[in-house]
């Protein structure tokens, strides 16, 4: 596999990269990339075959959609370049936004209409286009009915200010209910969800990777080297230097917790079998796993790109698939627990049945 190995996106004809490059590290911030620094990136990216380019209207306060913006019209590359940006999360907290009180203006963030449209048009100008690919919502506000995403999204799509769209870290359940809800009314539905998912961040396995499976969706995972647990520089006798992982970070509970050793013990060997990086191992066992289209990458260096890019070019055998999802395996929940093989045999009078949906996963 390389990165021109393209794929379609879930069930849509956007034809995108096996890796997918994150611009979160692109502008000013503790984990940022300078402009030359991220010209760079975007270039070696752009050079390895690599067309799918992911951004947000956050990510260093709107300077990473507007150095992507400028480094496509740079290379001349926007019909060959798949431009996915984001919306939802409140940037508004400044002083000439904010009342009295020292709150932001709540229509700044969200899932609404109103705010969809604000952000989408900024977004535009940041980036120096008048369309966007694929346009994410970057996280469920919690209020706003699947109802109204669906239609505002959609209208988007058909006045062609976006291709397509999708949903990054919502229950499994909305964005199954927006996509029944789009295939019932005959109107553009989401084509993708993007999830944390790695080896030590398995439990999306249980109602997303389902539900994305069942809605024609493809399974967009971030942070698949979790925040850099994966790569092994970390060591479980020395936790005074864990750098993003340390206190209040984006990657939600502890990595550093018994079963993860565990699984970067594993991971270890196989990684010196294959006389590879362990980063790359943990990165490629991401990029095999059923229901996975394309995976995000973010870096700061373009040597930190290489070595991701090489996971393109690397096959895990089978033996070694399964000796890393033995050692990963998450506890399985209530739903996953009800489609168990000994549950089948209950209801089946003791015979192995497999659904339309095993098809791809069974031995």
């Amino acid at each position: 596999m390389s990165l021109t190995a393209y794929r379609t996106l879930g069930r849509s004809g956007l034809v995108v990269s096996p890796l997918a490059l994150g611009t979160m590290t692109f502008g000013p911030g503790a984990w940022g990339a300078d402009e030359p620094a991220s010209r760079s990136i975007f270039q070696a990216y752009r050079e390895a075959g690599g067309n799918f380019v992911d951004t947000a209207d956050i990510y260093s306060g709107g300077e990473s959609e507007r150095l992507v913006g400028q480094f496509i019209k740079e290379t001349g590359s926007r019909d060959e370049i798949v431009l996915a940006t984001k919306f939802g999360f409140n940037g508004s907290a400044s002083p000439l936004t904010t009342d009295a009180s020292g709150r932001g203006n709540p229509h700044a963030g969200g899932a609404g209409a109103k705010n969809i449209h604000r952000a989408l048009d900024a977004s535009l100008v940041r980036l120096g286009t008048d369309y966007v690919d694929l346009y994410w919502m970057h996280v469920w506000d919690g209020v706003t009915p699947g109802e109204e995403i669906v239609q505002t999204l959609g209208d988007l799509v058909r006045a062609g200010k976006i291709r397509y769209y999708a949903f990054s870290d919502m229950p499994a359940w909305l964005a199954m209910k927006a996509a029944t809800l789009a295939a019932e009314r005959h109107v553009p539905g989401p084509v993708a969800i993007q999830v944390e998912y790695s080896l030590v961040a398995r439990d999306v396995e249980g109602e997303h990777f389902p539900a994305a499976k069942e809605g024609g969706m493809g399974v967009m995972p971030w942070s698949p080297l979790a925040g850099g647990f994966l790569t092994g520089k970390y060591r479980r006798e020395d936790l005074s230097n864990t750098g993003r992982l340390s206190g209040a970070n984006p990657f939600g509970q502890s990595k550093f917790v018994d079963q993860n050793w565990l699984i970067l013990e594993a991971l270890k060997t196989v990684a010196e079998e294959l006389d590879r990086p362990m980063a790359q191992v943990a990165l490629r066992w991401v990029m095999q796993r059923p229901g996975v289209t394309s995976t995000l990458i973010g870096v700061r260096t373009t040597a930190q790109l290489a070595g991701n890019l090489a996971a393109a070019d690397l096959e895990l055998t089978g033996a070694q698939m399964s000796r890393l999802d033995a050692a990963s395996a998450p506890t399985p929940g209530f739903s996953a627990a009800l489609t168990a093989p000994a549950i089948r045999r209950m209801i089946f009078g003791g015979n192995d049945v497999w659904g339309w949906s095993d098809q791809g996963t069974r031995n």
